[in-house]
């Protein structure tokens, strides 16, 4: 029997259904489960003493003073973690392999990987790695203890902007890494896109900077060690995007023990966005110091921890051209990226994203570019939200109004006329990457018109007769969704009435427990409520790539629908038997198998007669049970367009963002309220980046400017407007349901949108571009310079 993928919304609880969350109620009464909360018994503390320089080799380090305090157990430096065989984390940058962009290194080149470990014996890269762990009785003790580690320190030259890392002579952060460049790369073609340009009427050029950001999600990181002696097992307690099953793996390795020597449980996360999906040091430092104390080890970051040793994300420095004909054709794209990559290369990933989708939604026949992973000393950057995505986003919807701006073209015309036409689906890209499906002009006109782009003049003149002005802008944008191929869904009808659903994703805030169960509900037939939920602990977990890159439901949905159809199978095989019936007879519906005639059997009923030992011949014997494992190397290509709208007050630079507008098209929405709910969340951090928020480092000493929320602003609910999001679907025929990811829509477009609706509103000046972030002091700059520059001229 097959599951039902038609898009469509057949019963309450099931696909398309907007329920609420189940999981909520725990969670609001204070109930979750998060790694903090764990107490085990005999529990001991640890906090990690951290390095003071950016770049600097570790001469010695003294840990009498800290280990004499009373109440300290242990103070364990990079040399002890190497005498017991800690070794690198494996990270995994993850350069190839589709469905992204094939990366093109030089002839000769080869990738250079950082060697990673938990507690350095040598060098230090970045301002808060960590290089002496200490365990104490109380938390307070511990960080007294941290305080006392004497180290004696070499400091070495630092460098902060990828530019200058890439240049000959800069410091070397690894000795056989020239030039800080792990990795070099072109995609495209580039004797066509010289064509292209040699034949365009118009070329604009653009060189920005994407700047820098950190997660700052709502629970600092938190990790319990344990330690079993009599079975030799660690285990870890923490919360990761990679799900418990691939920080398990990662686990042993850094530890240098068997797979079968640990375990994984996660409990709740308190939000993640990316920047938790790595592994940690401290997710091999605690289980380690359990086993050396002989008790279970806890530690809890501080914020300022947080900002100094959180994986960051951002950091690309782009310069790219736009080649036009004389009509607004667009004929070819070039330029390169620089990603700065931090003091170890974590994921190599944003790069070839962005190098993926550099022009967007759009027909541009040539193009080319370069890209680069730099080496600096500043914290390690991961992925974030849509990774790399945004930042692609931004430059090619930036230039589109520049060359609108520049050349006469009409904003909207001009993408109209350029639009990948949803006839020519499925579309290769000029880069080789496939999108789809998708209907991307009538995306955009519905986004025009719920915004009331027609209305706008009105409201422009209503706010420049407050002494105010207005902005519009449009962008369109595309992701390709990837993450790791393989994904396991097990089902089993339990005896009781229940249904357990065991899956190896880790929620972060996606309401896993509650659009998971939608989908069993739909296609087993069974009502959402006697769904249970199991996932985040490797004794009953085998298989699970996490949650990144919009991955979950997507992979979820694949591998249970094959474990739906395997149930079904089964059951009715039982149902064949206990029925007296031929196979063809036995209908299926409702959650009850009946014959002609009349005779019939509910699900749990036959659960109940196939775990009577010697009911049934053997072979139909045992539990009811179907399971999905799958590996799936297609892309998701969610997409859509966001319409912004923004008032800046010209005597002080304040902008504010009055109305927003996005449609999204997520194939097929399983729970539309949750995915409103993701999409309000991606549109406040796009917001968050454009307006506000930027991580900053000292040139020279690499020293974090932006340590607590004093430096670094986060949105607010006066930042973001009323949202009108709305949902689409376009069944993605990637997929064998028609599911888009649908959880990092907002964000992708928001960088470029922001910043065009507000040079939008201030091109009565004159001003043709401003840097993120966009602080009042920015755009007063900019107000001001151009001003003085028609002045001059």
């Amino acid at each position: 029997m097959d599951v039902d993928s038609s898009p469509r919304m057949s019963r309450r609880d099931g696909i398309g259904a907007a329920l609420r969350r189940t999981e909520d109620r725990r969670l609001l009464t204070g109930r979750g489960r998060y790694a903090s909360d764990l107490f085990l018994p005999n529990l001991c503390h640890a906090a990690l003493a951290r390095s003071p320089h950016a770049h600097a080799r570790i001469r010695s380090i003294d840990v009498s003073r800290a280990a004499s305090l009373p109440g300290v157990l242990a103070v364990l430096t990079g040399h002890d973690a190497a005498a017991d065989g800690l070794g690198p984390m494996p990270h995994n940058p993850d350069w190839k392999g589709p469905p992204d962009v094939e990366l093109r290194p030089p002839p000769g080149f080869e990738i250079y990987v950082t060697p990673n470990t938990p507690l350095p014996a040598e060098i230090v890269r970045y301002v808060g790695e960590p290089v002496a762990l200490v365990v104490a009785e109380s938390e307070a003790l511990a960080n007294e203890a941290a305080e006392l580690v004497d180290v004696e320190w070499e400091p070495l030259p630092s460098i902060v902007a990828a530019r200058e890392a890439m240049r000959k002579g800069a410091p070397r952060l690894w000795p056989d890494c020239s030039r800080n460049l792990p990795l070099t790369c072109e995609v495209g073609n580039q004797a066509a896109c010289d064509r292209a340009f040699a034949e365009a009427t118009h070329v604009v050029r653009l060189d920005s900077w994407i700047h820098r950001v950190t997660g700052c999600p709502l629970e600092p990181r938190a990790v319990v060690g344990d330690y079993d002696v009599p079975s030799g097992r660690y285990t870890l307690y923490a919360a990761s995007g990679r799900g418990a099953v691939q920080s398990r793996e990662r686990l042993a390795v850094t530890l240098g023990v068997p797979l079968e020597s640990c375990r994984a449980v996660f409990g709740d996360m308190g939000g993640n966005f990316g920047t938790r999906n790595a592994f940690s040091p401290e997710f091999a430092l605690m289980p380690w110091a359990a086993r050396r104390v002989g008790r279970p080890v806890k530690w809890i970051a501080t914020r300022s921890e947080c900002f100094l040793s959180d994986y960051q994300a951002r950091d690309l420095t782009s310069v790219a051209e736009l080649a036009l004909d004389a009509d607004g054709n667009f004929l070819g794209l070039r330029g390169e990226n620089i990603m700065n990559v931090g003091a170890y290369t974590v994921y190599f990933w944003p790069l070839r994203k962005g190098l993926s989708m550099m022009q967007g939604v759009y027909r541009i026949p040539a193009v080319h570019f370069r890209g680069h992973a730099v080496l600096t000393n500043t914290a390690p950057v991961a992925v974030y939200r849509s990774a790399g995505r945004p930042e692609a986003i931004y430059m090619i919807e930036r230039l589109i109004d520049l060359a609108a701006a520049r050349h006469g073209f009409d904003r909207v015309e001009l993408r109209r006329r350029n639009f990948i036409p949803s006839e020519a689906m499925p579309f290769t890209n000029a880069v080789g990457v496939t999108y789809d499906s998708g209907d991307y002009p009538a995306c955009m006109e519905d986004a025009l018109d719920k915004a009331d782009w027609a209305g706008f003049r009105q409201r422009k003149a209503c706010s420049a007769s407050r002494g105010l002005c207005r902005g519009i802008a449009v962008a369109n944008y595309i992701e390709v969704a990837s993450g790791p191929p393989r994904e396991r869904a097990e089902l089993t009808v339990r005896a009781d009435g229940t249904v357990e659903l065991v899956v190896g994703t880790m929620s972060s805030g996606q309401g896993h427990e509650t659009s998971f169960a939608q989908l069993v509900a739909e296609w087993l037939q069974v009502p959402f409520a006697c769904v249970r939920f199991t996932a985040n602990d490797t004794d009953r977990v085998s298989v699970g790539g996490g949650s990144v890159s919009g991955r979950s439901m997507r992979m979820v949905s694949t591998a249970l629908g094959k474990a739906v159809e395997q149930l079904l199978a089964r059951a009715t095989a039982v149902a064949t038997h206990v029925l007296q019936a031929e196979a063809r007879e036995v209908a299926y519906e409702g959650g009850v198998f009946a014959v002609p005639g009349g005779a019939s059997i509910g699900l749990w009923e036959l659960a109940n007669a196939a775990a009577i030992p010697g009911a049934l011949p053997r072979e139909l014997s045992g539990p009811l049970t179907g399971v999905g494992d799958i590996t799936d190397r297609a892309g998701g290509y969610p997409y859509g367009c966001h319409v912004c709208e923004v008032e800046v007050d010209p005597d002080t630079g304040q902008v504010d963002i009055v109305s927003w507008t996005g449609v999204d098209d997520v194939g097929r929405a399983v729970n539309p309220m949750i995915l409103h709910g993701q999409a309000h969340g991606a549109i406040a951090q796009g917001l968050g980046q454009a307006l506000l928020e930027a991580v900053h480092y000292k040139a020279g000493t690499a020293q974090l400017l932006t340590g607590s929320f004093m430096d670094y602003p986060l949105p607010r609910a006066d930042t973001v407007p009323s949202l009108q999001t709305f949902l689409t679907e376009v069944p993605a025929s990637s997929h064998p349901h028609g599911i888009r990811p649908g959880g990092e829509g907002g964000t992708t477009p928001a960088l470029g949108l922001v910043v065009n609706a507000i040079v939008d509103a201030l091109s009565s000046y004159g001003v043709m571009h401003l840097e993120m972030p966009a602080t009042p002091e920015r755009v007063w700059q900019a107000i001001r310079r151009a001003r003085e520059n028609r002045a001059r001229s």
